[in-house]
């Protein structure tokens, strides 16, 4: 640690201020030996050496303290020093820190992206269960005669039918990224009882298969933040049979 130039001159006079006195000292004692028998004289340079001893004292006061300053000041230098090396280690903790969040959540999106690509490759599968249709029961008015050669007893009522304005109908609905792009919607459609493949089952949107039909077009709409709905309407007027309605969106991101 480099001195100040303060303390560096206190201490350079205080040295020299002793070695002076030292000197002095020891001149002032040899004279005082050889003139001892002179008692006047002798009283009056008897008083030398304490002066010269209380400036060895001043000088030794002044060296100590600009030593204890200097001591001070390296210690201080020293404990700044410290300061900044912590600080330092701090901004590089904080920093490997946020680099470690970021590398996280960047992990993260691409796993997260990476999954949705996957289900979007595979398909979003959706379906649904249509009840047989269930026909207006229709009531001959009061008065209405009996055909000639009819009786009662042979009348059979006429079996219940559905028409397609009759027809029991759902709505499919599948939940996508909202940045998603559809590449493709698969419908499918089977007797509720069928052991039918589904790659057999597979029928065009708007075209009727055994009493049912899909929509001619899905519908997209907007759903939460980030994702979006695809629907499709399916409608059967079969009177016999329940059908399933099966739809697969493909999409990419």
């Amino acid at each position: 640690m480099l001195m100040t130039d303060s303390v560096l001159a206190a201490i350079i006079t205080a040295t020299a201020t002793v070695c002076v006195s030292l000197l002095q000292l020891r001149f002032s004692l040899g004279k005082d030996g050889g003139t001892r028998v002179q008692a006047a004289s002798g009283r009056r340079k008897g008083r030398g050496p304490f002066a010269i001893l209380f400036v060895i004292i001043i000088a030794s006061a002044v060296g100590g303290f600009a030593l204890s300053q200097w001591l001070t000041e390296n210690e201080r230098a020293s404990q700044n020093i410290l300061q900044h090396e912590l600080q330092d280690k701090v901004d590089q903790i904080t920093r490997t820190a946020n680099q470690l969040e970021l590398t996280r959540a960047g992990a993260r999106a691409e796993i997260e992206a990476g999954v949705l690509r996957r289900f979007g490759s595979d398909g979003v599968v959706v379906m649904a269960t249509v009840s047989p249709c269930r026909p207006a029961l229709v009531v001959s008015p009061p008065g209405t005669a009996t055909p000639p050669g009819v009786t009662g007893e042979t009348t059979q009522p006429a079996a219940p039918v559905c028409t397609e304005s009759e027809a029991s109908a759902v709505t499919l609905c599948a939940t996508i990224p909202a940045n998603a792009t559809i590449t493709e919607v698969e419908l499918y459609t089977r007797l509720a009882q069928s052991d039918t493949p589904w790659s057999t089952s597979r029928v065009l949107a708007g075209q009727e298969s055994g009493q049912a039909r899909f929509a001619e077009k899905y519908v997209e709409s907007p759903e939460a933040p980030g994702t979006k709905q695809i629907c499709q309407g399916f409608a059967q007027w079969s009177t016999e049979h329940a059908r399933v309605a099966r739809m697969v969106i493909r999409y990419g991101i």
